[in-house]
């Protein structure tokens, strides 16, 4: 799961998708994580406010965040992201990944309520993030189901 600063919204992605799995008991069968298309927050914990979100809904995270490497288009088969400007970046770096395996694509293309994008709440509040909480548990679920 890939956001622009990895702090927000593709952790909160990472650990609702780790948790679907895990409930589902499919946790050997995926590897999950999560990654920035900038290098701004490389190390860091994702958002307070994001960790409240997830806290509230019965999930941890120990996630520290990280830039998005050559290695992940090669290794991963699904690389989801955010918004246009994820996918942009995304498909700019993957053209100069040889064996780009990885298919990239936003995460709200699986949204059954059809919000193709996952707004940055970093400059928003709690409902904020709440909403994309929302938004990244809908998502995953879709994509989970279509997946296996």
């Amino acid at each position: 799961f890939v956001s622009i600063g990895n702090i927000c919204r593709s952790p909160i992605a990472e650990a609702v998708f780790r948790k679907l799995v895990t409930d589902e008991k499919l946790e050997n069968k995926w590897r999950t994580d999560s990654a920035a298309v900038s290098d701004w927050n490389v190390g860091r914990s994702p958002d307070s406010r994001a960790l409240s979100c997830l806290r509230n809904h019965g999930i941890e995270t120990a996630h520290k965040a990280r830039q998005i490497t050559k290695e992940d288009f090669q290794t991963f088969d699904h690389i989801l992201c955010m918004d246009e400007s994820n996918l942009r970046d995304l498909n700019r770096k993957s053209n100069q990944v040889k064996d780009c395996k990885a298919k990239i694509e936003l995460l709200g293309s699986y949204d059954p309520q059809k919000q193709l994008i996952i707004e940055d709440p970093y400059y928003g509040n709690e409902k904020d993030f709440e909403t994309v909480y929302e938004q990244c548990l809908r998502c995953c679920k879709a994509f989970l189901e279509k997946s296996h």
